[in-house]
């Protein structure tokens, strides 16, 4: 340590991994409300103190330090991210306030596996959070750069000028308050106390009340040491006190931050949340991600373990090439928390953690090395050892313990392939007209999986909007998502018996009876002869019966469903997403990668239109190389068009590449998340510009997506600049509904057919006429049911999954729209979603079976 009177220099307290502040997924850190700082993601399992001091805080859970300097700069080491909920557990601290120490001394010793397997996050932050007349110099440490302990880490120098006392002085108010937070006043709601102290520039004291004659301890805002060293816990009744002009005001935002009960941000959504219908004995919950029925055995997906040999070269040589396997997946298990926690992706990382605490297991290593002493490779040892262990939990007849075998037949394959010389293990063969099972899946194993012809697909993670589900109702695919482990436990326990998916209302059953599979495949097979009488007038133009042709095109998310959208009989693309180019890879694509893509989906639709969206990434689903910081709200973050401003090379790198496709009279460029008309026409410029240094005649249309409320208000002043307006109705319901559109417990309620959103569509609609066409490319253009009410509002082009545009065409060659139009009214005034569905099935019930003449049933 250098501690000299013009600059102090903090040592590493643990070895590990550094992360900026800003990068932590916690709201309080991350923002700095608590103070400048950086944090590690920790190797080691001891937290020592970065310079010599004083302990003025230790937290009655043991998991937060609070340091003092000589020269009274204020430290606080804060080991993970919600371990304020273990109460000690895994923490053994060494110190205790009052005592001196010097740079290098422990503070405390720590049981990783422990902490990973409770707290959200290992990641330790040291933050100044009382500089004293200091100033931290910006880090000489990258994000990802591994530190060792006691090196260099941060470094302090003096102010020329010393902050000077402001203490504030007024009317003083008192008010008397029950803390009612669960883990008691620790760092986060301390700091948070300090801002609102700062906020409203008043002296805020917290005092707890005693029934003793003992004089109750007392701490100001302005010491989050002193704060947090009260050991407050839940029901403590406080006194607190402010000075100044805004006392009542500080008052009233302390009591409500002190009385209102914190969320549990990690806990997961009840299974009966899933989904609206009332399920019966032997039925799971799901949401609907690709509708349809199927009717098919029970099959579970995994990767076939990958090729070893059976016996070894020998104990010594053996034992070493196990353990360098093992290193190698622990590393990588730890790059993937560290990398999930960056992204904010708490359960993701948890799962990370506690794999990485299991591969550990002294068990699991002793039973590998006794096979491997009996002769087994290290590959072959490890196979036995895991299997005996998922022989063990099965047959323990405790349901949590058996859910445990998915998560350690992963570890056995993470091993085994280090191990193997066959890297690339086969895909397993499926039964065709399976309805497949898997937690999860990639994109890549989906395409692999739709190949063998599944009849359905149920994964026990995912979400509606997720890539697979994207893709799943491309190809027609019926899928549930987000079933929970409940699914994986009942597909362990199969026995191969044919089950019945309702992708429509959104569940499974396990054991259906004779008489309900047999109704469910007469409906399978005339939904069947729908679909091959739809397909057949699938290539001619879908016109209304009261005459209006309206377009239906494809959304796509690369060439290889361009043609798909092409045999379909899609009339154009309406949205191709860039962003399954940049996915999966380690680096953005190329100019000429991006410029290949797009020139075969223009290929492959032969001259109809093309409309590319712009790459629509964000801190709501981030790229490996691409850091967006955390936030506490990643749908109000940085997202889509907002992109654009710290990221131009991006954008300058695909505008060039679809400049480059030919015949550029077809190529539509689509911008997502645009709020305001002078976003669009920074764009406009830009792309203006790269076509003259690159010699062009001819220009793309331009865009924008009405997906917030504030573009479907401004819809005239963007219709005037762009060429075209697309609606995106799932955020479009999200943002106007203020409900997260991947929230299963909301999903029922987030409803396309909302009047507000239904009176936002139809200002968009009524502020484009005259200027420009208007389309929908969001999941509800699928529905057929929306899809004629979309028509009715005005909307002159549908695009929908490859998979549903002979359907959404059959459907819209039945509608009278301007019969439709005429109801409108009265379906705007309903109260609700669901009143406007009753409305709109009845009136369509009452079309068909009045309005249906001959001609009608030729056409129908």
């Amino acid at each position: 340590m250098s501690d000299s009177s013009q600059s102090l220099t903090l040592q590493a307290p643990v070895a590990g991994v550094v992360l900026p502040l800003a990068a932590v997924p916690d709201p309080v850190f991350a923002s700095l409300t608590l103070g400048e700082g950086i944090a590690l993601d920790p190797l080691g399992e001891c937290l020592h103190a970065p310079c010599d001091g004083e302990v003025v805080q230790c937290a009655r859970t043991h998991h937060a330090f609070t340091l003092r300097t000589a020269a009274g700069v204020e430290l606080l080491l804060h080991l993970g991210l919600d371990t304020v909920e273990l109460n000690g557990k895994g923490i053994d601290p060494l110190v205790a306030v009052g005592d001196q120490v010097r740079a290098g001394d422990p503070l405390c010793r720590f049981d990783a596996d422990a902490l990973a397997l409770g707290a959200s996050a290992l990641i330790t932050p040291l933050v100044i959070t009382e500089a004293a007349g200091w100033q931290l110099l910006p880090s000489k440490h990258r994000e990802g750069e591994q530190v060792s302990l006691g090196e260099p880490l941060l470094v302090l120098t003096r102010t020329a000028i010393e902050q000077s006392d402001t203490r504030a002085d007024g009317p003083l108010a008192e008010r008397r308050v029950t803390l009612a937070l669960a883990s008691g006043l620790h760092a986060r709601p301390a700091a948070r106390l300090r801002a609102i102290a700062r906020k409203h520039n008043v002296n805020l004291t917290v005092q707890q009340e005693c029934s003793s004659d003992n004089a109750a301890a007392s701490a100001s805002a302005d010491s989050l040491s002193a704060l947090m060293n009260l050991g407050l816990t839940e029901g403590a009744t406080l006194k607190l006190t402010a000075q100044g002009e805004a006392a009542e005001a500080a008052l009233d935002a302390a009591e409500l931050l002190l009385t209102t009960p914190e969320a549990e941000e990690h806990s997961a959504p009840a299974s009966s949340t899933l989904t609206a219908v009332a399920l019966k004995e032997g039925e799971l919950a799901g949401l609907v991600a690709s509708p349809g029925l199927a009717i098919g055995p029970f099959v579970s997906y995994q990767l076939p373990l990958p090729a070893v040999h059976l016996m070894g070269e020998g104990e010594a040589v053996e034992t070493a090439r196990l353990k360098e396997a093992l290193l190698s997946v622990g590393e990588a298990l730890a790059n993937a928390e560290a990398q999930a926690t960056r992204q904010g992706q708490s359960a993701e990382a948890e799962i990370f953690a506690a794999h990485g605490a299991w591969l550990e297991d002294p068990d699991l290593a002793a039973a590998a090395g006794k096979h491997i002493s009996e002769g087994r490779s290290a590959g072959q040892a490890w196979r036995e050892a895991l299997d005996g262990e998922a022989a063990r939990l099965v047959a323990s007849g405790n349901t949590l313990l058996a859910a445990r075998v998915a998560d350690l037949r992963d570890l056995q394959r993470r091993v085994m392939v280090e191990l193997s010389d066959d890297q690339q293990a086969a895909l397993p063969e499926l039964p065709k007209g399976a309805v497949v099972v898997a937690d999860e899946l990639t994109p890549s194993e989906l395409v692999a999986v739709a190949a063998q012809h599944p009849a359905g697909l149920c994964l026990a993670g995912g979400g509606t909007t997720s890539h697979v589900a994207i893709l799943a109702r491309a190809r027609g695919i019926p899928c549930l998502v987000a079933m929970g482990a409940s699914l994986i436990e009942a597909a362990n326990s199969a026995t191969n018996e044919s089950v019945i998916l309702d992708a429509e209302n959104g569940c499974l059953a396990l054991s259906p009876s004779a008489t309900q599979r047999a109704e469910v495949a007469e409906r399978i097979d005339a939904r069947r002869y729908e679909a091959e009488r739809a397909q057949a007038l699938a290539h001619e133009p879908a016109i209304t019966l009261d005459g209006r042709e309206v377009e239906v095109c494809a959304n796509i998310g690369g060439a290889e469903e361009a043609r798909l959208a092409a045999d379909s009989g899609a009339d154009g693309v309406g949205l191709l997403r860039s962003e399954f180019l940049f996915l999966e890879r380690d680096s953005a694509p190329s100019e000429a990668t991006q410029r290949e893509e797009y020139q075969a989906a223009v290929k492959a639709l032969d001259g109809k239109p093309v409309i590319i969206r712009t790459l629509d990434i964000g801190a709501d689903k981030q790229l490996p190389y691409l850091r967006l910081p955390s936030v506490p709200n990643p749908a109000l973050g940085v997202r889509g068009a907002r992109l654009w401003a710290s990221q131009p090379e991006l954008l300058e790198t695909q505008l060039r590449a679809l400049l480059g496709v030919t015949s550029l009279a077809t190529l539509h460029i689509m911008l997502p998340m645009v709020t305001e008309v002078g976003e669009l026409r920074e764009v406009r410029k830009r792309l203006e510009t790269l076509a003259s240094e690159m010699g062009l005649d001819t220009r793309p249309r331009l865009g924008a997506m009405i997906e917030v409320p504030s573009a479907a208000l401004c819809a005239r002043s963007l219709a005037v600049e762009a060429d075209f307006l697309s609606i995106g109705t799932n955020d479009l319901t999200q943002y106007t509904l203020a409900m997260d559109r991947e929230d299963p417990a909301l999903t029922a309620r987030a409803d396309v057919l909302h009047p507000a959103v239904l009176r936002l569509i139809q200002v968009t609609v009524d502020g484009a006429k005259g200027h420009c066409p208007v389309g929908v490319c969001g999941a509800a253009a699928g529905d057929e049911r929306v899809a004629l009410l979309l028509v009715a509002l005005g909307v002159d082009e549908l695009s929908v999954e490859p998979a549903r545009v002979p359907a959404v065409k059959a459907a819209l060659r039945c509608l009278n729209a301007a019969a439709l139009a005429d109801e409108l009214p009265a379906l705007l005034a309903l109260d609700d979603a669901a009143a406007v569905r009753q409305h709109l099935s009845a009136w369509l019930a009452q079309a068909n079976q009045t309005d249906i003449t001959t001609t009608t049933l030729e056409r129908c």
